[in-house]
């Protein structure tokens, strides 16, 4: 269970949307959540792999070490 405190304007535009659409406001706020959920994580991932850089590998290296290189 998720509770949020939306501003008037964007609480009266998820409105209008859902009544246009027949749809509810929970349905389009998950559908928010998911669909900038993983850029979030990639984010997050991205800045922690930044902070903290370990070994990292050319495309060659790869190929070489999975025998794909042509």
């Amino acid at each position: 269970m998720l509770a949020i405190r939306l501003p008037a304007e964007i609480e009266e535009r998820l409105t209008a949307l859902a009544k246009k659409t027949g749809r509810t406001k929970t349905y389009y706020a998950r559908e928010a959540i998911l669909s900038h959920l993983d850029d979030l994580e990639d984010h997050y991932l991205a800045m922690d792999r930044l902070e903290h850089p370990e070994r990292r590998w050319t495309l060659e290296e790869l190929e070489a070490e999975l025998d794909l290189a042509d």
